[in-house]
C-alpha cells in the first residue's frame, strides 16, 4: 500500500501550518469536497497544472489562491504518490438573513451595511467578516451610550450546505449622564459653560433641545461649541486638555470630566493680507470688521475668511486657500492676524448638465441659469441659478455639484440635480362651520404644462354659493428677455347670501391679459388690461350700502345693476424665498394696483400689499418663523351726473377662512348690513338696524404669526413632504365711508369704520404635498370674537399652501 504523505495541514480562517515534503511532478490533480463550486472553477484558480513540479512553496500558493476565492473555510493538501489531492470544506451558502430586537437601527440600514460587506442571500458565509460586523455594530451602540448592547450572529445549518443567518440584538437602555464636571475654568462659571452643551444632566421636561443620554458624537459637538464660545471672547489659546468618560458599574450612568486650559484674553492689533491678492486687496480690507484694540472674535475671523473666499469664487477661483495666521505679542496680549490668500488657478465652466428633470424640458432649467458655459466660474451666479430653480416651484430639491474635468486643472462641469415635485394640483376643498356647513371646490391647474414651464389652468368651482369656470394660461418666457405673457377667461355666478354675505347675486364674465417684466433677479413688474361684465340682481336695496351704490350709478330700486368695466392693473413682486414650496427662509412681497378706466360704468380703484417673511430659527431650518401680512384699500373716484362714484360693494374685502383668518367661517367677520326705516314711528331720522349678514369693507388688514416645527414622529424623508405649525391670526375689515351713529343700540351694530374692531384666533396646521396637490388641515379657536361671527373649528383645503 502506498504511503500518503501530508504536505500541508488544515488552513482555517487565517491560520496556516506547513510540513516539509520533497518535490514531485504532478501526474493528476484531485479536488475532494466540492458541492456548490464547480470543479473547473476551482482548477482555474490553481497556480499548478499537471506536469508541474510541486514544492512546499507551491503548496502554500495553492492554499492561498483557493482561499482567496472566498468559497472555502477549510483546505487540506496531500500527496498520493504522484497525485495531488486537495480536500476542501466549502463555506455554507446564506439562505436567509433576518434581524431581531433592533429598534435603534432599521432593517434597511442593516441590510445595506451587510451588502457592502458581501453578506447577502446566495453568497458564501464568511465567518471573519461576520465577526467584524458584530463588533462594528456593538461599537455603534457604544457610541450612542448603549453600553449593555450586544449583537450576536446566530447561524443555523440547513441541508445542502446552506445556512440561516439571524442577527439577535439586545440594545438595552442608553446610559444617562449623571454629572458633567469642568476643571480649570476661572473666567466662566460651570453654568455658563453648561449652557453651551446639548448634553446635560438633570434635563427639565420642557428643555427639548437638551439631552441627558450620552452620545459620543454629541459630546464632540459640545466640545467644539465650547471652543467657539471661548474663541468668540478672545481666548485664542483655549484648549480642552483631556476628556474623561467614566461609566458606572451597571453601565447605565456616565460621568464626564473636561480638563480645560483657558489661556489669556487677546485683543486685535492689526489685520494684514498677504499672498496673491489678484488686485482685490481693497475689497478684502472692506470685509474686516475688527477695530484696533477690539477683543478677538473667532466667528468674525471665520466670517472674514468666508468673505474672502466668496470674492475669489465670484472671480472664478473655485478652490482658494484662505488661512488666518495669528502672531502673538505676549507682553501686550495682542494678536496680529495675517490672512494668507492662495487663490489657485482660475476655473472656467465647460458644460452645465441637469439630472432628474424627467418631465421638465432642459430649456426650462437652462433659461434660469445665470452662470454661463465658457465663462469663468462665479459662485454667486451658481447660487443665484440654484435659487431661481428652487423658486420655480417645479422641484422638491435642487442641488448643484462642481465636477472637475479629467485632464484639466482649469475647467469644471456644473451638475444641477433636481427632484421633480408635483407641479399640478387638484383644487379640492372641504370646510365646515357652525353655520356655513360643508362646502366643496374643484379645479385643475398645471404649473409646468408638458414640461414647458408654462401654466395652464382649468378651474371649475361649484358650491352652495358659487359656480365658476376659469381658463388661464401663462408663458413665463414669452420672449428671450424674460417678458411673460398670461391671460384668462372666466365666467362666474355668485350667491352672496350662501357665503355669509348680505343678499345679492352676481353673474359676471370677462377676460384679461398681463405682461410681466423682470427688473432684476428678485424684482418683477406686471402690467395688465381687462374687461369685466357684472350683472347684480336680488340686491337687498333696503340696506344702506346697496342704496348708496345704486344711487351713484343712477339705478332705480328693484332694477338689476349692470356694469361693463375696463381696467388697468399694475403690480410689483419681489421673491426672495429659498424654495418654491415649503420655504424656510426669505420673503415674498407683492403690491398691486387696479383701476377701472374712465368710461367704465363703475369707477373705482383697489390697492393691496401682501408679504410673507420666513425667519429660520435653527441652522438646519427645522424651526422657522413665518410672518404674514396684508393691507388693502379701495374706493371710488370722480363723479357721475353729480353723484360721487362709490366703491362697488361686490368688490369689498372680507375676512374669515383658511387664507385670511382661520377659526372663522369664510367672509363671516367685518361690517354688517345696516338698514334704515323711515316710517313715522321712528322719528325724523328713522330707525337704524343691523343684521348678522356680512357686507365687507373697503379696507382690510391681516396679520399672522406662525411657528413652523418638525413634524413629530415623521422620518426625514416624510418631513420634506409634510409641514406642521402653530399659529396666531388676526384680521380687521372696515368701511372708511361708514358714518357711525352712537345712539343706535342694535346688538349687531358697531362702528364699522373703526379698524381696531379686529378678530383673532390661534391653532395648529398641517400641510402635506400629496400626489394630487397640497393638502392643508387646520384646527383653530377664536380669541377675539364679535356678535354674529361664525366659528369654524376645523378646515381642510387642497391646492394652496403658505
Amino acid at each position: 500500500m502506498a504511503m500518503k504523505k501530508i504536505l500541508l495541514a488544515t488552513i482555517l480562517a487565517t491560520s496556516v501550518s506547513a510540513h516539509g515534503a520533497e518535490n514531485f511532478v504532478v501526474q493528476d490533480i484531485q479536488i475532494e469536497g466540492l458541492q456548490r463550486v464547480a470543479l473547473g472553477a476551482a482548477l482555474l484558480k490553481m497556480p499548478i497544472r499537471i506536469g508541474d513540479t510541486v514544492s512546499n512553496q507551491d503548496v502554500a500558493e495553492i492554499i492561498r489562491a483557493l482561499y482567496s476565492t472566498g468559497n472555502f473555510e477549510d483546505i487540506k493538501v496531500s500527496r498520493d504518490n504522484d497525485v495531488l489531492v486537495i480536500q476542501v470544506t466549502e463555506r455554507p451558502t446564506i439562505s436567509t438573513i433576518s434581524f431581531s430586537g433592533n429598534s435603534a437601527i432599521k432593517d434597511e440600514q442593516l441590510q445595506q451595511n451587510l451588502d457592502a460587506s458581501g453578506i447577502r442571500v446566495g453568497e458564501a458565509l464568511d465567518r471573519t467578516t461576520l465577526s467584524n460586523i458584530e463588533k462594528g455594530l456593538e461599537d455603534f451602540y457604544y457610541s450612542v451610550g448603549k453600553y449593555n448592547a450586544t449583537v450576536q450572529a446566530v447561524i443555523t445549518p440547513l441541508p445542502r450546505n446552506r445556512t440561516d443567518l439571524k442577527f439577535v440584538f439586545t440594545e438595552g437602555v442608553s446610559a444617562k449622564i449623571q454629572q458633567i464636571n469642568f476643571i480649570g475654568n476661572e473666567v466662566f462659571s460651570d453654568d455658563d459653560l453648561m449652557s453651551r452643551f446639548n448634553l446635560n444632566a438633570n434635563v427639565s421636561w420642557w428643555n427639548f433641545l437638551s439631552d441627558d443620554k450620552y452620545q459620543k458624537q454629541v459630546l464632540a459637538g459640545d466640545i467644539e461649541a465650547l471652543r467657539s464660545y471661548y474663541l468668540d471672547r478672545g481666548y485664542l489659546k483655549f484648549q480642552v486638555t483631556s476628556t474623561q468618560v467614566a461609566i458606572s458599574p451597571d453601565k447605565k450612568g456616565v460621568y464626564i470630566t473636561l480638563n480645560i486650559s483657558e489661556g489669556a484674553q487677546y485683543t486685535v492689533d492689526q489685520v494684514k493680507f498677504r499672498g496673491d491678492l489678484i488686485g482685490k486687496e481693497a475689497e478684502f480690507e472692506s470685509l474686516v470688521t475688527f477695530e484696533p484694540g477690539e477683543v478677538y472674535k473667532g466667528s468674525a475671523v471665520t466670517s472674514l475668511e468666508e468673505g474672502v473666499k466668496r470674492v475669489l469664487g465670484e472671480a472664478g477661483y473655485a478652490y482658494p486657500q484662505v488661512r488666518t495666521i495669528p502672531e502673538f505679542n505676549e507682553e501686550t496680549k495682542q494678536v496680529s492676524l495675517v490672512i494668507n490668500v492662495e487663490p489657485g488657478k482660475r476655473v472656467y465652466v465647460r458644460d452645465i448638465r441637469f439630472v432628474g428633470n424627467n418631465s421638465t424640458k432642459d430649456e426650462v432649467l437652462r433659461r434660469e441659469m445665470r452662470q454661463m458655459e465658457g465663462s469663468w466660474l462665479n459662485s454667486k451666479a451658481i447660487d443665484t441659478s440654484k435659487g431661481r430653480l428652487s423658486r420655480l416651484g417645479f422641484f422638491e430639491t435642487v442641488d448643484v455639484q462642481t465636477v472637475r474635468v479629467p485632464g484639466s486643472d482649469d475647467q469644471v462641469d456644473l451638475v444641477y440635480r433636481v427632484k421633480e415635485a408635483n407641479s399640478g394640483s387638484v383644487n379640492f376643498g372641504i370646510g365646515y362651520g357652525t353655520e356655513s356647513g360643508i362646502s366643496f371646490q374643484v379645479g385643475l391647474q398645471q404649473d409646468n404644462f408638458a414640461g414647458t414651464g408654462n401654466r395652464v389652468g382649468i378651474n371649475a368651482m361649484m358650491n352652495d354659493y358659487q359656480k365658476n369656470l376659469t381658463l388661464e394660461y401663462r408663458d413665463p418666457y414669452w420672449n428671450l428677455d424674460g417678458v411673460s405673457l398670461g391671460g384668462k377667461i372666466f365666467f362666474n355666478t355668485f350667491e352672496a347670501s350662501e357665503a355669509n354675505i348680505s343678499q345679492y347675486t352676481n353673474e359676471s364674465y370677462g377676460t384679461n391679459l398681463t405682461w410681466g417684466f423682470p427688473f432684476d433677479e428678485l424684482n418683477r413688474f406686471e402690467f395688465g388690461i381687462g374687461y369685466t361684465h357684472n350683472k347684480i340682481g336680488d340686491a337687498e336695496d333696503s340696506y344702506l350700502h346697496v342704496q348708496r351704490f345704486m344711487q351713484s350709478l343712477g339705478v332705480d330700486p328693484g332694477e338689476d345693476i349692470v356694469t361693463d368695466d375696463f381696467d388697468i392693473n399694475l403690480a410689483w413682486t419681489r421673491n426672495n424665498l429659498n424654495k418654491g414650496y415649503f420655504p424656510t427662509a426669505g420673503s415674498y412681497q407683492r403690491a398691486s394696483y387696479k383701476m377701472t378706466v374712465p368710461g367704465s360704468d363703475a369707477k373705482y380703484f383697489k390697492l393691496q400689499y401682501d408679504i410673507r417673511n420666513y425667519i429660520p430659527l435653527t441652522k438646519k431650518h427645522d424651526f422657522s418663523l413665518l410672518m404674514r401680512g396684508r393691507l388693502g384699500y379701495g374706493n371710488g373716484y370722480g363723479k357721475t351726473d353729480g353723484n360721487d362714484n362709490l366703491f362697488p360693494f361686490y368688490e369689498n374685502y372680507y375676512a374669515g377662512g383658511f387664507s385670511s383668518l382661520r377659526g372663522f367661517a369664510a367672509n363671516s367677520v367685518g361690517p354688517r348690513a345696516v338698514s334704515k326705516n323711515t316710517s313715522g314711528s321712528c322719528g325724523n331720522n328713522g330707525c337704524i338696524t343691523a343684521t348678522d349678514d356680512s357686507v365687507g369693507g373697503n379696507a382690510v388688514a391681516l396679520a399672522s404669526l406662525e411657528l413652523i416645527f418638525p413634524t413629530p414622529f415623521a422620518s426625514e424623508e416624510v418631513r420634506s413632504q409634510v409641514r406642521t405649525s402653530a399659529f396666531v391670526d388676526a384680521a380687521s375689515v372696515w368701511d372708511t365711508e361708514f358714518v357711525y351713529d352712537s345712539s343706535v343700540t342694535d346688538k349687531y351694530y358697531d362702528d364699522f369704520s373703526d379698524p381696531m374692531n379686529y378678530r383673532a384666533s390661534y391653532g395648529v396646521a398641517l400641510q402635506w404635498m400629496s400626489p394630487m396637490g397640497p393638502l392643508v388641515f387646520a384646527v383653530a379657536k377664536p380669541i377675539e370674537i364679535y356678535e354674529g361671527d361664525d366659528e369654524e373649528f376645523f378646515s381642510f383645503t387642497i391646492g394652496k399652501t403658505f
